[in-house]
């Protein structure tokens, strides 16, 4: 539990780089997800998460 929750707080800190040191990209970058389309966001998702999955498998393994 105490993984998940470091795991967490990192993904809060990321996120918070994102939107308190470039709001104006932050802005631009949800615009951009408006117009793309349903299949590429998807694309895009699954590929994180494999990618997601890859980091904690070798940090972990």
């Amino acid at each position: 539990m105490s993984d998940f929750l470091a795991a967490l707080g990192l993904v809060m800190v990321f996120e918070g780089l994102v939107y308190g040191g470039f709001p104006s990209l932050a802005k631009r970058l949800a615009a951009d997800v408006i117009d793309m389309p349903e299949h590429r966001l998807r694309s895009i998702g699954l590929a994180v998460i494999a990618a997601g999955v890859a980091v904690v498998w070798l940090v972990r393994g």
